[in-house]
């Protein structure tokens, strides 16, 4: 007696007419739709379940995988007429960017100074040019504080924890919707060895958004830093020079809508002067350390770095503002105690 086998097209429906098409890799016979020209194999497990694929954004139809990368995903719709190509990100493979591995202390007890010694010798580092020894002699000289260099060093890394906790409470107060972040990458020396630290700023407030150092220059260090970026505002353009790793993070990351400029040349209207002139600084800073010594103490140093430019020194091309105000950060005397930006 015949078997008689209830057969559907999963895409369109039709029951009556269909082809025969040969069998898949895993033996099942395989149909073509006379209808759509759908191939699908009823006997097969797997083609039963339902992926979760996104739909296009163009004609709302379905998608199927086109590649699978460590990252990203391509998927590309299945209207031939269509063909539009959407790159989603995984974010349960990129890596969490540096400036979330801080080691240090995250409250200033059972310290032998006073705060306000130990405030004014962050100050003096993040704010100046000023060495661990010069810092020590202004010290013993205005305040009449014997402290040791070593214990100043020791100050400006184990507390940036702390700092960065500041961070985590401020940034909900401030707005970063903008029409453009810049986002380039320099060289810093740790140890003899070259490493490279990242760096994305919104080009409205000056606020630095996020780092992250790391000793490769690569796509994958790209997208670390922008999936660590990508829930604080809404931004229509990306500006970056031209190299290529920025191109696949900030159209999978950040979404098709988001513009990616690539600056050829400073001549062209859209500049990244903006980033290059914070380089400036950071270098200026930089240069007076002679280098980092370790991994741990240049992540934490950089990060007290871009917490003292964030909210504490005021920018000549802001008014007198620091990023923060600009920002939207308004606070009250007795709230800018609490977060030590007043001594």
């Amino acid at each position: 007696m015949q078997k008689i086998v209830s057969i559907k097209c999963p895409k369109c429906n039709n029951n009556h007419s269909f082809y025969r098409y040969g069998k898949d890799k895993y033996g099942h016979q395989k149909y073509l739709c006379r209808n759509c020209n759908h191939q699908f194999a009823p006997d097969n497990p797997v083609s039963k379940q339902m992926q979760n694929y996104p739909r296009c954004p163009v004609c709302g139809k379905a998608t199927f995988l086109h590649h699978d990368y460590d990252f990203y995903s391509n998927f590309r719709c299945c209207d031939k007429k269509c063909n539009h190509s959407l790159f989603i990100a995984k974010p349960n493979s990129i890596l969490p960017a540096s400036m979330s591995k801080l080691i240090g202390k995250t409250d200033f007890k059972r310290m032998r100074y006073p705060l306000h010694i130990i405030i004014t010798a962050l100050s003096m580092f993040y704010l100046g040019k000023n060495s661990f020894r010069n810092i020590a002699l202004i010290l013993r000289v205005v305040n009449n504080v014997k402290v040791s260099h070593t214990t100043i060093s020791n100050w400006c890394k184990k507390f940036a924890p702390l700092f960065n906790n500041f961070t985590l409470e401020l940034m909900p107060m401030m707005n970063f919707n903008s029409d453009e972040w810049h986002a380039d990458e320099t060289v810093v020396k740790i140890a003899g060895k070259k490493y490279y630290i990242w760096f994305v700023i919104d080009s409205e407030t000056r606020f630095v958004l996020g780092f992250h150092l790391s000793p490769y220059r690569d796509s994958e260090q790209a997208f670390t830093i922008f999936n660590s970026v990508k829930n604080l505002g809404t931004v229509n353009s990306i500006v970056s020079d031209r190299y290529s790793a920025y191109k696949m993070p900030i159209k999978s990351v950040l979404g098709e809508n988001v513009k990616h400029i690539r600056v050829e040349s400073f001549k062209d209207d859209i500049s990244n002067n903006l980033i290059e002139s914070f380089h400036h600084q950071f270098k200026a800073w930089y240069k007076t350390k002679q280098g980092f010594n370790s991994y741990d103490s240049a992540n934490n140093l950089i990060s007290m770095f871009v917490f003292f430019y964030n909210f504490v020194r005021p920018h000549s091309s802001l008014s007198g503002l620091t990023p923060a105000q600009v920002a939207g950060l308004s606070l009250t005397d007795k709230e800018k105690k609490k977060y030590l930006l007043i001594a």
